[in-house]
Parts: structure tokens; C-alpha cells; sequence
């Protein structure tokens, strides 16, 4: 019986080539992520009846805010790699560190350089840091789902191997052992991305931005799961291999983001909503 495969679309790595100039998906995949993400955070600010009033962010601050969640990203995400899946081969070859244009970025890496950038610029500009983290995260999704489709073009992070008769299961062309496998990359797409965005959209709608923290816990939270139950169908990175009681780097990495989220949720869940008054609305001295 012939196995019920999809064959794997063939892309070409490079995304956009003028002249010498190359940018590749990975690439494209983050600086869509950034600018989608910022005109999309630009419109929460805009909407008062979300905030209960004037958005304790400015929308020139968020500007310069972006600059700085970009750094954040790239390094955290890069030192996270460096750091949790490839220490002893960059110990080896230090340059390699570098060397972006290869991939090798951690999401839970990026995440830290996020939550640094996010408490450093509020202080400097005396801005509510979980507020900030709230604008932060509920535009994060669009930047997952963007990555993890980058992830496939590439492709790379394919999944584990699959009963041959699964309708979507892949021969990717990288894989040296050719054996179908689950398109987990479109799983996390799904999970980590649309799903989680749908979701924290939805709150926004009912007025989550009203209690600081509560979009912040419940991104952090609801990815741990979602990463986790990815982690189900994700090959683990070869040089790593599984971990502790069968569990992967991913998974292990996840398993605070589940316990942090639900503290920040209830903390924000304990406190009174949060309306802001408008000028109209201030008494009169």
C-alpha cells in the first residue's frame, strides 16, 4: 500500500534578492512580525473603551519602545540558543555565535530579552511595566506564527516520524532519514500563533487591557501549554536528544511559563479593574 503523503513544497530559501542584497524567510519572517505587530499594538492604543480610558502608553513611546523589544529579541533569542541547545558546539567555534543568517534562535531566549527591554524602557519612562508587557504580548502571536512558518519554508524543526498513513504526513527534504513525519512546524504555527492570538484577542475585546498583567499571564501561561503540547510532535534537537522523564528541552523550558502565567493572572484577577479617567471626566478643582 502506497503511504498517503503530501509532498513537501519546494521553496527557495531566499525571500526577496535585489542585486547583491539577499533577505531570506527567517528574515522576513521577523521584520513582518515587528511591523505587523507594531501597527497592531498601535491600534489597541488608540481604542480608550479598552483601556478605560487614555492608554497609559503613548504612541510616540511605543515607537521607541519598538527599537528596543527588537534588540531584545535578537540577542535573548540568540543568547537562549547559545545557552540552552548548543553551548558545548559554540564553545568550540565562538564566531559561530554570529552567525544569524543560519537560524538557531530560542523562543524562551527571545522571551527573556522581551521581559528585559519591557522593565528597563517603562522605568526610564516612568510607564506601567505591566501594561507595557500587556502590549507586548498581545501582538507576540503575530511574530510566532510568522517565525514558525519560516521554520517549514526552510525547512527545519520538522516533526516526529508519523504512521505513514497520516494524510499530511512529510518527507522533508533535509531530513537525512527520509521518513514521513508530522509538519509540526504548522502545528506550532497554529498553536503558538493563531490560536493564541485569537484568544488573547477575544479578551482584549472584554476588557482584559483594563487589569495590567492579566494579557501578560495569559500569554506566558497559554504558551507553556501550547509549546508543550507541540513539544508532543516535534522532533528534539538532535544534539540534545529527550531529557529528563522523556521530556524535551522545550518542554522543561515551558513548564515555569505555565506556573508564572497563572500567578500573574490571579494577581491581576485579585486587584480592581482599572479605569482611567478621561479630562472631561477629572473633578474640578
Amino acid at each position: 500500500m502506497t503511504p498517503l503523503l503530501i509532498d513537501f513544497p519546494v521553496f527557495d530559501p531566499v525571500a526577496i534578492a535585489i542585486g547583491p542584497l539577499a533577505i531570506r524567510w527567517y528574515a522576513l519572517a521577523y521584520i513582518c512580525g515587528i511591523v505587523i505587530g507594531w501597527f497592531y499594538a498601535r491600534s489597541l492604543l488608540k481604542k480608550e473603551r479598552l483601556w478605560g480610558g487614555p492608554a497609559p502608553v503613548s504612541a510616540v513611546q511605543l515607537d521607541d519602545f519598538i527599537l528596543w523589544v527588537t534588540i531584545g529579541i535578537i540577542l535573548g533569542g540568540r543568547t537562549g540558543y547559545v545557552l540552552f541547545y548548543n553551548l558545548p558546539h559554540f564553545i568550540q567555534d565562538p564566531l559561530d555565535i554570529f552567525q544569524l543568517w543560519n537560524g538557531g534562535m530560542s523562543f524562551h531566549g527571545g522571551f527573556m530579552g522581551c521581559v528585559i527591554a519591557v522593565i528597563w524602557f517603562a522605568r526610564r519612562n516612568g510607564l506601567p511595566i505591566l501594561s507595557l508587557g500587556d502590549i507586548t504580548t498581545a501582538v507576540a502571536p503575530i511574530g510566532l506564527l510568522l517565525g514558525r512558518i519560516a521554520n517549514f519554508i526552510k525547512p527545519e524543526l520538522w516533526g516526529r516520524a508519523a504512521d505513514p498513513d497520516l494524510p499530511w504526513a512529510m518527507i522533508f527534504p533535509t531530513d537525512p532519514t527520509h521518513l514521513p513525519r508530522h509538519p509540526s512546524q504548522l502545528y506550532e504555527a497554529g498553536l503558538e500563533g493563531l490560536l493564541l492570538f485569537c484568544i488573547l484577542a477575544v479578551m482584549i475585546r472584554f476588557g482584559a487591557l483594563k487589569r495590567p498583567g492579566f494579557i501578560l499571564g495569559s500569554f506566558v501561561a497559554l504558551y507553556g501549554a501550547a509549546r508543550i503540547v507541540s513539544e508532543l510532535f516535534r522532533e528534539p534537537d538532535p544534539q540534545l536528544g529527550f531529557l529528563w522523564r522523556g521530556m524535551t528541552m522545550g518542554m522543561l523550558l515551558s513548564v515555569p511559563m505555565l506556573i508564572v502565567g497563572a500567578i500573574l493572572v490571579i494577581r491581576a484577577l485579585r486587584k480592581p479593574s482599572v479605569h482611567h479617567a478621561t479630562p472631561s471626566l477629572q473633578a474640578q478643582p
